[in-house]
């Protein structure tokens, strides 16, 4: 017994290996009991299917997991030695250099603050940010996480770059394009046996008709104003589009298209 006590008197070092190896395996057990608590309590209330709520609750684990990070890298340093108090004290006077320097970060964290606060948007919401919409997965504190609607990628948002995103809203436009052969009345038919089609798509929650937008030059344009889902938005438009066919073939009518008339002398 003597010889393991003075072993391990002589391996100091061994010993803060080990200390630190079972802080860190304590530590992430104690976090994984602690998240799947939360986790459980919430899946089991009646915000589960909360936007706003399910927001919150992926914030407060994103702030979680911060400080138990900090915290277990403060109990490591104090294994090896380190002096935290003064470490602690020492911050406030590099903490302006330390704030130049990670401009962008604290950035990220204010503005992921306010998204919350604001209300702006919340987890299942439908953003443009860019070129990309997407489904919004995860908000945190430095990143909002979206999955790309259109090919299930998965991107990550610096929170500054907030003014560049818009809400996408739950109406979708398509245009029924006629030929000029048809008569008004054949039209305005036309165009209700097109929306009768759409609006049996269990994804279209309504369909309106616009009226007569545009007279183009080889076409006569109608507007349809349809409400679905703006994660359905694609498949929403490619379902409208075969109505638009269907309904054509029905009644006889040919899709219009450019024609260039040539007169020869």
């Amino acid at each position: 017994m003597e010889q393991l006590k003075q072993f391990f008197i002589d391996n100091e070092w061994l010993v803060r290996i080990i200390y630190s190896v079972l802080t860190i395996i304590i530590s992430a057990i104690i976090y994984k009991v602690f998240m799947g608590i939360i986790s459980k309590s919430f899946n089991k209330s009646k915000l589960k299917n909360n936007k706003k709520a399910t927001t919150y609750i992926k914030l407060a684990k994103n702030i979680v997991r911060y400080v138990a990070i900090f915290l277990v890298i403060m109990i490591i340093l104090k294994i090896y030695g380190v002096n935290i108090t003064s470490m602690l004290a020492g911050i406030g006077i590099i903490s302006v250099i330390i704030g130049l320097a990670i401009q962008d970060f604290l950035k990220d964290i204010i503005r992921g603050t306010s998204i919350i606060s604001d209300d702006y948007f919340s987890v299942g919401d439908i953003i443009k940010y860019k070129d990309i919409e997407g489904k919004v997965l995860e908000l945190g504190l430095k990143t909002t996480k979206i999955e790309d609607i259109a090919t299930g990628n998965i991107y990550s948002i610096a929170n500054r770059n907030i003014e560049e995103v818009a809400i996408i809203s739950n109406l979708l436009y398509v245009r029924v394009p006629l030929p000029y052969e048809l008569k008004l009345k054949e039209q305005k038919k036309a165009v209700s046996d097109v929306i009768e089609l759409i609006k049996k798509d269990e994804l279209v929650e309504d369909v309106q008709n616009l009226g007569l937008v545009d007279l183009a030059d080889s076409k006569i344009e109608y507007l349809l104003k349809i409400t679905a889902n703006p994660k359905d938005k694609y498949q929403v438009k490619r379902n409208a589009n075969e109505c638009i066919i269907e309904a054509f073939e029905k009644s006889n009518i040919e899709v219009p298209y450019n024609q260039l008339d040539i007169h020869q002398k």
